[in-house]
């Protein structure tokens, strides 16, 4: 097994990277937010998941160790493949994955091309046993952040776009119209 990659970046493909070490080129699938980090030329290290099938071999590469071990649980989840867990990762960071499985935030799943109420309904109910996800009370349903999450989905804003905001807003302090006003001010700057 592969457990990682270090060379040179010698092809940028469409989801996926070639990286050249000692003369070797390895075809490495990622995601879309890793690819945008890359550049040709430069040195990677990209930590790797080997995938093996009765007709393929395929290497699918990663930025950090937190980012594989979810590529890792999320290809446990029935349903879903290599492909979908990297548009997962593409689509949503780390942190606001979690928060989504930790909410019940189907809705934050389902904003990821591939993915459907079904699927999203699988992942948060095999996820949040398998990442040991304990309740945080962001966004718990009826929270302030719920509120104020719904406001601003209302007004239009996709529910990806959201989570970061929402985290910086952290806790349910203050008023729900008060909240609402800070998230746009955030939104605007971005």
């Amino acid at each position: 097994m592969i457990s990682s990659v270090r060379g040179t970046v010698t092809e940028l493909g469409l989801g996926a990277v070639e990286v050249d070490v000692s003369g070797v080129g390895y075809y490495v699938a990622v995601s879309s937010s890793t690819l945008r980090n890359l550049r040709l030329g430069e040195k990677v290290r990209l930590l790797t998941q080997m995938v093996v099938r009765e007709d393929s071999m395929a290497l699918y590469g990663f930025p950090d160790m937190e980012q594989r071990e979810l590529f890792r649980c999320l290809t446990g989840v029935t349903g879903v493949g290599p492909k979908l867990a990297l548009a997962v990762l593409g689509h949503l960071k780390p942190d606001a994955l979690r928060r989504a499985i930790t909410s019940s935030d189907v809705d934050a799943l389902v904003e990821v091309p591939g993915v459907g109420k079904r699927s999203a309904q699988r992942m948060i109910l095999e996820l949040k046993t398998q990442l040991g996800v304990a309740d945080s009370g962001f966004e718990v349903p009826g929270s302030k952040l719920a509120e104020v999450r719904e406001a601003l989905v209302g007004l239009g804003y996709a529910p990806a776009e959201l989570a970061e905001v929402l985290e910086k807003l952290g806790s349910d302090e203050g008023e729900v119209e008060d909240m609402v006003k800070a998230a746009l001010r955030a939104l605007s700057r971005v």
